[in-house]
């Protein structure tokens, strides 16, 4: 990978992992025996998954003193803002890494209920659950050994740059392996683009798909257990909603290759403000024109989840979810 022939001086690089499921964890680990060279260029002073490392640790840091923190996961809770205004000051580069950080994800669609909805689901409704006294977390407790604490739960999920200023943007859901190896060669090597950018081709995944057709047209729409997809034509064509003309490339287009449809997981292209927005605009014009406005008005109720499925990971970036949360 030639990441000695960068810096001399050894990095300091840090991991941390707030609201998300820990794919981005994982997703460091699958760059496979690349690891061994990003070792010879870095410390990693900080990753509380791996290491048992703790904050105190981190606290006797100068501030600034952490080259590179990649920071998972969207903020829940005030932990999660906690660590991200803390690894904020002491890092030079802070990375939103993965959509969670960079625009929620899954646990941002949690933006559609509120606070005390999630709490009734989770503790009193599900049907898991055996909580006869109807007990709520609380955020402190006393007991005979002393006082419990816990973070308390913010009323909606935020991503990182909307808590905290972010250097750079790593999407994926995870991130790919070649897309982190070049984000840590640039690293090595001082060759970071401008401060802001998404660490990510700027075409859209349609762009290098070879599925891709120009004056495609959708003739009705299916959710994808309804069909038996063609692996060698383009997904909307078969009627299946595909996130692709919406969504920044880079992934490799490994959900196409394994004959799924894209969800989007990459985020918008540059010029895209709100990647759900476009991609039902994309729809709108995709659609026969040959048909009648009561069929359209069916194909379109074939859509059984339109914030899952245009907004399954970018609700708590978007503007629709802004909008909510203004009233």
């Amino acid at each position: 990978m030639g990441l000695e022939e960068g810096k001399k001086e050894r990095l300091k690089f840090a991991f941390y992992w707030a609201a998300s499921c820990g794919g981005c964890e994982i997703a460091v680990l699958d760059i496979n025996e690349k690891i061994l060279d990003v070792l010879q260029i870095a410390d990693i002073v900080f990753w509380p998954v791996a290491m048992d490392i703790k904050y105190k640790d981190v606290e006797n840091f100068k501030d600034g003193e952490v080259d590179v923190c990649f920071f998972n996961g969207g903020i829940r809770n005030k932990e999660n803002e906690y660590m991200a205004k803390f690894l904020r000051r002491k890092s030079k580069i802070l990375i939103a890494f993965g959509s969670c950080a960079c625009e929620g994800c899954i646990p941002g669609l949690a933006n559609l209920a509120k606070k005390e909805e999630i709490f009734e689901e989770i503790y009193k409704k599900s049907p898991s659950t055996c909580n006869p006294e109807s007990d709520m977390p609380y955020t402190s407790l006393n007991v005979t050994e002393g006082k419990l604490t816990l973070p308390e739960f913010f009323e909606r999920l935020r991503t990182l740059d909307q808590i905290v200023d972010v250097d750079y943007y790593l999407p994926g859901c995870p991130p790919p392996p070649k897309l982190i190896i070049e984000a840590v060669e640039k690293i090595a090597g001082g060759k970071l683009p401008e401060k802001g950018e998404v660490l990510a081709p700027v075409k859209s995944l349609c762009d290098e798909c070879i599925r891709n057709k120009e004056g495609k047209q959708m003739p009705y729409i299916k959710r994808t257990y309804e069909v038996v997809s063609d692996p060698d034509k383009c997904f909307i064509e078969q009627g299946l909603i595909c996130m692709g003309p919406a969504t920044r490339s880079g992934c490799g287009t490994m959900c196409i290759n394994a004959n799924m449809p894209c969800t989007g997981c990459m985020g918008p292209t540059p010029e895209v403000e709100d990647q759900g927005a476009r991609m039902m605009s994309a729809i709108a014009t995709f659609l026969k024109t040959d048909v009648g406005e009561f069929e359209v008005e069916g194909m379109i109720r074939k859509i059984k989840d339109p914030v899952g499925t245009f907004y399954m990971y970018s609700l708590a970036k978007s503007i629709l979810g802004e909008l909510k949360w203004r009233k």
